[in-house]
């Protein structure tokens, strides 16, 4: 990457930490070339500290390291973009964000999609989203079906809330199909951009 180091005269570029998957923006830090390539080694950000003068890696005293997806840098190459897979709070004063913000993801479906892939990959007891891939895909395929139809027949009547409950069990039933056969909703969603006419 070519990244212009000298366009400052500290050597310093202004380094922008988002979260790879909720695209909440994190924190703001600054790379000189040194902690730049220390990044890109070790695939856990690592900063200059203008305060105390030199490179540090986030998250070595407190744990909470930011393990790098994504490097992009932008038209000027003077500005980088991270994006992280944060593994804790990302502000030292505990907050998640340096922006005192959540760090949550804007659509509930994607937040669901985690849960459910995390019971998938640790499976709690007396979990009905455990129950379901216990079932293998027949089951997992006939309760979607199944909701389907619940669905089509609510539409019919004038119960906005009983259809609103169906929507809402046909939508988590797909999503638990699209993680049992390793798709995610993103792909699912830019499938249907590539539609877009």
């Amino acid at each position: 990457m070519n990244i212009d180091f000298s366009k400052y005269a500290d050597g310093l570029v202004p380094t922008i930490v988002q979260d790879a998957e909720t695209e909440k923006v994190l924190m703001l830090g600054f790379m000189n070339s040194d902690a730049f390539a220390i990044t890109q080694q070790t695939g856990k950000a690592t900063f200059y500290s203008r305060s105390r003068q030199k490179i540090w890696t986030k998250g070595e005293t407190s744990g909470n390291f930011l393990y790098v997806k994504q490097i992009l840098v932008d038209c000027d190459a003077d500005t980088i973009l991270l994006k992280v897979n944060p593994s804790g709070s990302v502000c030292h004063t505990g907050s998640d964000t340096c922006f005192n913000e959540k760090n949550e993801f804007q659509n509930f479906l994607f937040e669901l999609e985690k849960i459910v892939k995390d019971r998938k990959e640790d499976p709690k007891e007396n979990s009905y989203t455990c129950k379901l891939f216990f079932g293998g895909i027949d089951k997992i395929a006939k309760k979607l079906g199944e909701e389907a139809v619940e669905l089509i027949i609510e539409a019919k009547n004038d119960e906005t809330e009983r259809f609103k409950a169906e929507a809402a069990d046909l939508l988590y039933h797909f999503i638990v199909l699209l993680s049992a056969k390793n798709v995610t909703l993103a792909e699912v969603i830019e499938t249907l951009k590539k539609r877009r006419k």
